[in-house]
């Protein structure tokens, strides 16, 4: 702990608030909120915690706080400020999942839509479906029993759908008002339970059509009622008072959270959801906090009443949410939490030897890897690589793991300016020294480890440009290859030397899947290149075709074969003329010794 946080820690109020660490880049990692600041941050740098809270104390270089008046303020300023900062730990709802709805427009001829988004629009929602499939199959029901307005064209312009008797709005006499309010009304109730009446009114009608000997219609009446007992049959009746409901439920261990969600809509449980992520502060809060994003920032629409377990403090998200926030002691409503309190639990079981699996091969990797360096962990890791043939359209490519995963956002590429000639050398001092440069002007965060694809005279002169150019002190590795292409060695020190590492262990495929990466970015970036030189270098010896109709063409036809199977009529519809597309065509045919 540097004095820097232990001066602020001796002067924290014992107020509620919010705090927000930082790293040594002065990224915000974590927000956390609390009743007692005081008692809280001081819980992180003292005492024994597991290894996940380990490592973000490990990262943690300073933390400011922000004092607020409540409890509920400080919840809604969390939810803020993880919105505004997206800290890395903070990994709950950061997917920003929103799950679909059914929508009823309120236009003169409404249209039955899917849409993830909820506005204050009069139109009419139901929902949600976590399972999108669900809603699809729903909507695709109803577009075949209710014609409402499936396309935009004018009265007497009918559409296909109108042929299938399942739009009237661009008929010549579209439905009146009226008559549109008693399809939303058939739509609405369906939505809400009453399905059963309609699907006895469809075997009614299949019957009469089949005693009247028409079959098809009976057919097509039969496949309606079959799609209403897959897609609402399925459904499991919860209770019986046709309340739309939420239900939350979580459970705990080893410092990681589940939490289930069962939504209830008109007394039916229609779907559920589960979220698994870790978690480092108190088991409630963090719930609360949950449910807080849930639908504050993931714009979730609110039930008529939401059901917790037994502790959650309901008043304060009685008035953070401004919902009927309730905690049953009795009956159906309590059984339906403890269900999903149970499924929370299994599904935390199920989970916990995939999770543990899948940090062993990354954080626990890096963290192992740092230790036989000798170095700080090394969370951020840029790796580079180049590619040539014979010294043609040189490349170099650079990937970067954050806690060994690979943020393919950061990936960069890089066309070589200065170099002549396949030299591998120059090559790396060129792209190292620009990759650095830029991060020093535009203060980027420094990686803390550098991997250079090559043995000791890449890592030779990527240390000459950091330490004596750039004036820069990161641990740097170099990566050899053996004879068949495969990770060999791993090099470092100064004078370089090869690292023991065991060729069974996660570190080694850390390493191993970094150059494999980085590789495969530099093959891929210099194959694209060389591709595209060589279809213009192609079409550049062509008369008549300039830059302008060489992009034009390359941006029509993508690749010479497609060129030299176009028709005539395909050219001239660019806009070049007869004469320059005969002789395009010509010349793209010939054989290359006439060409020479």
């Amino acid at each position: 702990m540097n004095q820097k946080i232990k001066d602020k820690l001796a002067v924290l109020p014992a107020k509620p608030g919010c705090y927000i660490m930082k790293d040594k880049h002065e990224t915000v990692i974590y927000v956390g909120k609390s009743k007692v600041l005081k008692n809280r941050v001081r819980s992180y740098f003292t005492g024994a915690h597991d290894r996940k809270t380990q490592r973000l104390v490990q990262e943690i270089d300073s933390f400011e706080y922000i004092v607020t008046s409540s409890e509920i303020e400080a919840l809604i300023l969390e939810m803020n400020l993880i919105k505004k900062y997206d800290p890395k730990y903070n990994v709950m709802l950061k997917d920003d999942k929103s799950y679909p709805y059914l929508k009823i427009t309120s236009e003169r001829h409404p249209r039955l839509l899917i849409t993830r988004r909820v506005k204050k629009d009069k139109g009419k929602y139901f929902g949600p479906y976590p399972n999108v499939i669900a809603a699809r199959e729903t909507k695709k029901l109803l577009d075949r029993l209710y014609p409402l307005r499936k396309c935009n064209n004018p009265p007497g312009r009918p559409c296909l759908y109108y042929h299938m008797k399942q739009c009237y709005a661009c008929s010549e006499h579209p439905p009146t008002k009226e008559e549109y309010a008693a399809i939303v009304q058939n739509v609405t109730s369906f939505l809400q339970g009453g399905y059963k009446t309609i699907k006895k009114a469809l075997i009614k009608k299949m019957h009469q059509a089949s005693e009247e000997l028409n079959f098809e219609r009976a057919k097509e009446l039969r496949d309606q009622i079959q799609h209403i007992e897959s897609v609402m049959e399925q459904q499991k009746v919860s209770l019986n008072d046709r309340t739309d409901r939420d239900i939350f439920a979580y459970s705990y261990d080893k410092g990681w959270m589940c939490i289930q969600v069962f939504f209830i809509r008109q007394g039916k449980l229609i779907e559920r959801d589960v979220s698994i992520f870790p978690f480092f502060d108190e088991a409630e809060e963090t719930f609360i906090s949950y449910i807080g994003r849930f639908y504050l920032h993931q714009n979730h629409l609110k039930p008529k009443q939401i059901l917790v377990p037994v502790g959650t403090n309901v008043d304060l998200l009685k008035d953070l949410l401004e919902v009927d926030v309730h905690t049953p002691f009795r009956g159906r409503k309590k059984e339906l939490v403890e269900l999903a309190k149970e499924n929370a639990r299994i599904s935390l079981h199920e989970k916990f030897s995939i999770i543990e699996r899948d940090e062993e091969r990354t954080i626990v990797a890096v963290e192992k890897l740092g230790e036989i360096l000798n170095i700080e962990t090394p969370h951020r890791i840029e790796a580079f690589d180049n590619s040539n043939i014979q010294g043609t359209d040189p490349v170099s490519a650079m990937v970067v793991f954050i806690d060994g995963k690979p943020d393919k956002k950061e990936y960069r590429k890089y066309k070589i300016r200065n170099v002549d000639g396949p030299d591998d050398y120059e090559t790396m001092r060129e792209v190292i020294r620009r990759r650095y440069t830029r991060v020093l002007q535009d203060k980027l965060p420094l990686p803390d480890l550098i991997i250079v694809d090559g043995g000791k005279g890449q890592m030779s002169v990527a240390l000459d440009v950091l330490e004596n150019e750039l004036g820069l002190d990161i641990p740097l590795c170099g990566l050899a290859k053996d004879d068949k292409h495969r990770t060999s060695e791993l090099l470092y020190g100064s004078p370089p030397k090869v690292v023991d590492l065991d060729r069974k262990s996660n570190e080694f495929y850390l390493v191993q899947r970094i150059q494999d990466e980085v590789h495969r970015f530099a093959v891929s970036f210099h194959r694209q290149l060389r591709g595209k030189n060589i279809v213009q270098s192609e079409l550049d010896k062509i008369p008549g075709v300039g830059p302008k109709r060489r992009k034009l063409l390359l941006t029509h036809f993508k690749t010479i074969n497609e060129i030299k199977e176009a028709d005539l009529d395909d050219f001239t519809r660019l806009g070049i003329p007869k004469n320059i597309a005969t002789g395009i065509k010509a010349y793209l045919n010939q054989t290359p010794l006439e060409k020479q």
